[in-house]
């Protein structure tokens, strides 16, 4: 039972379990605004997922990394814009459309990976972001290594997460 305790708290884990939370950290921002302006977007599973296909894609065709990113963020807006037309300005039902957008989403995203990448048994590889050290706080041990070692869009939800509380309960636009 120990060993498994040491695999659980090795520095590199608590690096990834950072690095691989930050795609849903930005969802959670988005979703906290969203129903902060009194929509309930049930189809943020599928705007995620259809992001991260055209992230992938436009990263892949491209080279450029920067450049999924930025195709995966208008993605999410495209698709919470489309979520906000049915909900807000058709008054439709915020659960049947979150609904639906993440099935429209999901189907979308496996058609287009298929259309544009075809049946591979091995998908493309992308070199992904390098790691940014930030001088002498990655120096400290164990929370240096695993926070201050990360990438740069890490660190941009790390400020993102102060930047919306200020923004959502200091004012008036929260």
């Amino acid at each position: 039972m120990s060993a498994v305790f040491e695999q659980i708290f090795q520095v590199g884990f608590l690096a990834a379990i950072i690095r691989i939370a930050t795609p849903l950290a930005f969802a959670t921002l988005g979703e906290m605004f969203s129903e902060r302006a009194g929509v309930l977007n049930l189809g943020i599973e599928g705007i995620m997922l259809l992001s991260a296909m055209t992230g992938f894609t436009a990263a892949s065709l491209s080279g450029s990394l920067w450049l999924g990113v930025l195709a995966a963020v208008l993605t999410g807006m495209l698709m919470s814009a489309l979520h906000a037309l049915f909900t807000v300005a058709l008054g439709l039902s915020q659960h049947v459309c979150g609904i639906g957008v993440t099935l429209f989403s999901s189907g979308l995203a496996y058609f287009l990976y298929r259309l544009i990448f075809g049946q591979q048994s091995v998908p493309p590889n992308i070199k992904g972001f390098q790691t940014l050290p930030i001088p002498l706080l990655s120096d400290i041990p164990v929370l240096g290594t695993a926070v201050f070692n990360q990438f740069a869009l890490v660190y941009m939800a790390i400020l993102a997460i102060p930047l919306a509380a200020f923004v959502l309960y200091r004012t008036p636009w929260g």
